[in-house]
Parts: C-alpha cells; structure tokens; sequence
C-alpha cells in the first residue's frame, strides 16, 4: 500500500473478532518495529510481547482496554540509553519508543490486522508481575488483532485540525 494511503486507512480498533493472529505474523510485526529509527541508533527499546496465557490475563487485569483482542505487545525503554541532546540534558528515549511504536501500528495496518495505542494501563503492576520491564519504562499496549465487523474508526477519526492549526512557516 502506498504510504499516505495507509496513513488514511489505520484507526484505533476497539472491537475485533475472535480470530487469532499467527504467531509469524506477530514475527513480521516484531521485524518492522525492530527497523525503526532511533536517535543515534542507540535503541534504547524492549518489546514484550505477551503471549502465555498468564500474561494474556495480567494484560486484562493491567487495562480494560483490551478490545476482545488475544495477542499484546509492550513497548518499553531506558531513558539512560537514550541519546542525550548535550544543549538540555533531553533523553530521546521516549521519542524512540513512539517511532517503534508507530511502525508497530503502521505494519499492523499495512497487514489487514488492527490494533489501538494503548496508554491506560497499570504499568507499575506488570512492572512488579514481571522484573524483566522493572528496568523499563512502559509506554504503549498493543492490542493485535482483526477488526470486528462493527469495529470501524469512531467519529472521532475523522476530526483533524486545519492546516493552519496545524502548520506555521517562520
């Protein structure tokens, strides 16, 4: 799919259907994000995906916002192995999980799967269920899956700002 075009075509998923994705479909996923550019390549990212069953139910107990979904990635990072700005002292850390993170949902869509960021969830206790995100800061659930039949992009989707909201040339 050319690129605006899937920028057009994804939406926040908050229904799917109870189809399971494939194990090397999430592989595929895994791959992009592992592709995505990060400030000085330092990659200061984990990603968990949550594929026990165990796991599966912590997700539903860290979030209600799950959205009948069955497969789940984490994205963390370590703000002190991001690459430091020396004007400021500003990590990019967390900027380099959001550019994973959107080739996360970005190859989701561009695979006919649907997915929603996910930034309400309990991170403190997946963080104490599981040390190996104890060192992480975790800022994105993943729900993968595929879209229910009546879960379609909200109203909401369709609200954009204009242009000149937007955009200022200096």
């Amino acid at each position: 799919m050319e690129f605006k075009e899937l920028a057009k075509a994804r939406f926040s998923c908050r229904k799917m259907n109870d189809v399971k994705v494939s194990d090397e479909l999430v592989e595929q996923i895994i791959e992009t994000a592992m592709l995505a550019p990060t400030a000085v390549n330092k990659q200061p990212i984990k990603i968990f995906w949550m594929k026990s069953e165990k796991a599966k139910n912590d997700i539903h107990q860290a979030t209600r916002f799950t959205f009948g979904a069955d497969t789940f990635l984490v994205v963390g990072y370590k703000k002190e192995e991001g690459w430091v700005r020396s004007f400021d002292g500003h990590s990019f850390a967390e900027t380099d999980a959001a550019i994973v993170a959107t080739h996360i949902m970005l190859q989701i869509a561009d695979m006919g799967l649907s997915t929603t960021w996910v930034g309400y969830f309990d991170a403190p206790m997946l963080q104490s269920l599981y040390p190996e995100m104890k060192e992480y800061e975790l800022t994105a659930i993943f729900p993968v899956g595929y879209a229910a039949a009546e879960g379609g992009p909200s109203p909401r989707h369709f609200v954009r700002k204009n242009r000149d909201e937007m955009l200022e040339t200096l």
